[in-house]
């Protein structure tokens, strides 16, 4: 949260005199205490197809040599747990199972699993991660092909192995299960999120207290980076040929993520098919939604409710972002324009309609 500059008071000069005093007397060690720079500890990397960042202001004494390695090893057991471009992941042999029966999974899938059917519930499918085969129809999945419109037939066969209603989970013991044999699973649309809550829980559990962490823009911070200056993330204008700051966000304990049609897409004859796909159509969103930034308590829900109200569209997702309370930033494609549908804390970017030419 922004906060406001302290106001200034006029004291009398005696006044000012006496508390120049009074600061004088402190003692020194305290003195260099504030002098002391803030210490930001960076590291780097590849994970999910995309890339990671982590920053840990003011680190413990106790945080051990080896804490990039860590990360790097949290992050390989997400992959090694929820990527479909593992053939060994637990997901990945769920898929390929067409046995009905409870598969047993790590219980952070089964958290992961649990919370992606909670959303899907809350929006009558518009988010649905079984929505696997028709992802990989559309060419944007693990199956590698030239990128083609399918026809009907093919979406008809593809959408009759889909449906949230056929995936059911358990946490305890945690194992997930479906009614439909090819019914398949894609947690692409909200692993990032939790990834990158899996890497705040590993520091925090390491004993730092001032955390920022990326990946691939989904962004989550704990502390503040030093002085009490909050770390902040920026709502950028959806355009796939440049990079424009809209207005930075303080991130302050909780999450940022986005969704958005202007960077994964292909276009044949002149029209634009986005890689987010609606679970009830079938086929790529078709409105006039360009992104969508969603503020959360942890980046798995940001990061899953932000695809959710990206399908949902102009209309409905900032209806149901209203119900839900969810903090949204939703710009739409209008006449040239990016005109905003702020919910929540983002109503104070209430702003006219962003030009997209300049």
């Amino acid at each position: 949260m922004l906060k406001r500059s302290d106001s200034v008071l006029l004291l009398p000069l005696l006044l000012a005199a006496t508390l120049l005093v009074v600061g004088c007397e402190r003692p020194a060690a305290e003195a260099v205490a504030e002098a002391k720079p803030v210490e930001i500890l960076q590291s780097a990397g590849k994970t999910m197809g995309t890339r990671y960042e982590v920053k840990i202001a003011n680190p413990p004494a106790e945080l051990p040599a080896d804490w990039q390695l860590l990360i790097d090893r949290e992050l390989r057991r997400v992959n090694d747990q929820m990527s479909t471009y593992i053939a060994t992941s637990e997901i990945s042999r769920f898929n390929s199972s067409d046995s009905s029966d409870w598969f047993d999974v790590s219980a952070e899938t089964a958290n992961v699993v649990a919370a992606a059917l909670e959303i899907s519930g809350k929006t009558d499918g518009a988010f649905d991660v079984t929505v696997g085969p028709l992802v990989n129809l559309w060419s944007f999945g693990p199956e590698q092909h030239e990128k083609s419109v399918p026809d009907q037939a093919a979406l008809d066969a593809a959408a009759a192995v889909t449906g949230y209603q056929s995936l059911h989970v358990r946490t305890d013991p945690p194992a997930i299960r479906k009614d439909k044999p090819g019914l398949q699973v894609d947690l692409s649309s909200i692993a990032k999120g939790h990834g990158v809550d899996r890497i705040v829980d590993l520091l925090q559990g390491l004993g730092c207290k001032n955390v920022f962490v990326n990946i691939g823009g989904e962004i989550r911070a704990i502390g503040d980076k030093g002085k009490d200056r909050p770390w902040r993330a920026g709502v950028e204008r959806p355009d796939e040929a440049t990079t424009v700051l809209l207005f930075p966000v303080a991130i302050e304990d909780d999450a940022i993520a986005t969704s958005g049609d202007y960077r994964n897409f292909f276009e044949i004859d002149g029209k634009r098919y986005s890689h987010t796909i609606d679970p009830r159509t079938g086929r790529p969103i078709e409105h006039t939604l360009a992104a969508v930034s969603v503020v959360a308590d942890n980046c798995m829900l940001a990061d899953g409710w932000a695809t959710a109200l990206n399908v949902l569209g102009p209309v409905e997702g900032p209806r149901i972002a209203a119900a839900e309370s969810i903090d949204a930033y939703l710009l739409e494609r209008a006449d040239g324009q990016f005109r905003p549908h702020p919910v929540g804390r983002f109503v104070q970017w209430s702003k006219p309609p962003v030009t997209q030419q300049d």
